[in-house]
């Protein structure tokens, strides 16, 4: 029997508060099954199990805050008669954080290797209308035919599946009535507080600049750029875009995964993580996508085994990941894996961007907006797309001479755009 523990949901995290179990005691259960919700800064995870077997017992209850590494429940391998059930423990007392959760050194948060090689899961956001809601509180809504932005939110701003059936009920119950003329207001009005929604994004807003704070202070980035002609691509994916089903067609984002994704191979001092005082490369390629959460925040889930896959399925593969995202469903392996990270802003209209590398990650690459520029091709000066490619790495896991190869290994599979 072992012991299943509050995984560390990204290097910015102390805490986790229970939502939700998917799971009794006695429930079989797969690698990869979603058994709990847990809410952080960041907003709503779906927690995953690693291991085939049974549930024993649930050690923690919903709405007990968890310190990371906490026990949540025990699990018999493989299966096993179940333990007499028990009722749950309340929530016990936790101490305060303190102020600043952002760990002075590597090794205090160190991020493990990646889902295949040694399995432990991280984080994800979710918000519905405006509101964090449990997916089994969204399911039960629908059932219901319950607005979630009428319901009213439990302990920690949480739509739990009891939030919406006491709603539920009290729309029953309510009987019709004449809404009374609203007074005027006052002259001077006491400010309004601020919605749950709101106050969800600026806890992500912390959390993001307590990462990237910790990122300035530790890791000592170089910086590097290189402008990409993307010609051969645009008319490669424009060529095979005509024979495609529109449900089928790629963008130029797909490719330019791709290509990161085999360049680390020439260069594997990109794709990795620094932990405990030295590099630890990762030989499984996965690729985080940074996604703008509409509600305000950033979030960046890796694609998992992009340098594997035919760019079909990396583009199918990335605009489902983008959706649930923005949906509120994302599974902790997802952020947990990245071993590289890779942000567009190419359509937002931006020429170049530089970014900050997510700790324990090394490197991390950027794209802007394709631009015409003249450009020499064999002796000839023309008018090219051309896209501005940049390099943030840290300088304790390579150097400024590996670091333009790798730029260098990007531009070249991007003039062979039929090889990827």
């Amino acid at each position: 029997m072992a012991e299943f523990r509050m995984p560390s949901l990204g290097a910015d995290m102390d805490y986790g508060t229970l939502v939700e179990w998917t799971v009794k005691p006695g429930d079989h259960i797969r690698r990869g099954d979603i058994i709990a919700f847990v809410d952080t800064d960041k907003g709503l995870i779906e927690i995953e199990v690693w291991e085939d077997g049974m549930v024993e017992s649930l050690v923690a209850a919903p709405g007990q805050k968890l310190a990371v590494g906490a026990v949540m429940a025990m699990i018999a391998a493989g299966g096993g008669a179940p333990a007499p059930a028990e009722a749950l423990p309340k929530p016990a007392p936790i101490p305060s954080p303190k102020p600043s959760p952002v760990p002075s050194t590597p090794s205090e948060k160190a991020r493990p290797q990646s889902r295949m090689e040694a399995p432990l899961p991280t984080t994800a956001a979710a918000t519905t209308l405006g509101r964090a809601a449990s997916p089994l509180a969204r399911r039960r809504a629908a059932e219901l035919g319950v607005e979630l932005a009428a319901v009213r939110p439990g302990e920690g701003g949480i739509i739990r599946v009891a939030d919406v059936e006491r709603a539920a009920a009290s729309r029953a119950e309510a009987a019709p009535a004449v809404e009374a003329p609203k007074a005027a207001p006052s002259v001077q009005a006491p400010p309004r507080e601020p919605t749950t929604a709101e106050q969800r994004t600026a806890a992500m807003r912390r959390v993001i600049a307590a990462a990237m704070a910790r990122s300035k202070r530790e890791i000592p980035h170089y910086y590097l750029e290189h402008h990409i002609d993307v010609g051969p691509a645009v008319s490669w994916l424009t060529d095979e875009n005509r024979k495609r089903p529109v449900t089928e067609r790629m963008l130029l984002s797909a490719v330019l995964l791709k290509a990161v994704a085999l360049a680390v191979h020439e260069v594997p001092e990109m794709n990795g993580y620094f932990v405990d005082g030295a590099f630890r490369p990762i030989e499984r390629v996965h690729v985080g996508v940074a996604i703008a959460l509409r509600q305000g925040g950033l979030v960046a889930p890796a694609l998992h085994d992009v340098d594997r896959k035919p760019l079909v399925e990396v583009m199918k593969e990335m605009l489902d990941l983008t959706k649930r995202v923005r949906g509120g469903a994302i599974r902790s392996s997802e952020i947990a894996d990245a071993t590289i990270t890779v942000t567009s802003l190419g359509d937002q209209g931006v020429e170049s961007v530089f970014g900050v590398i997510y700790p324990p990650q090394v490197a991390l690459v950027g794209f802007g907006k394709i631009i015409e520029r003249a450009w020499a091709v064999d002796g000839m000066v023309g008018v090219r797309p051309v896209v501005s490619s940049s390099l943030a790495a840290d300088h304790r896991a390579s150097d400024g001479h590996r670091g333009g190869r790798f730029l260098a290994a990007i531009d070249r599979l991007l003039q062979r755009p039929e090889k990827l």
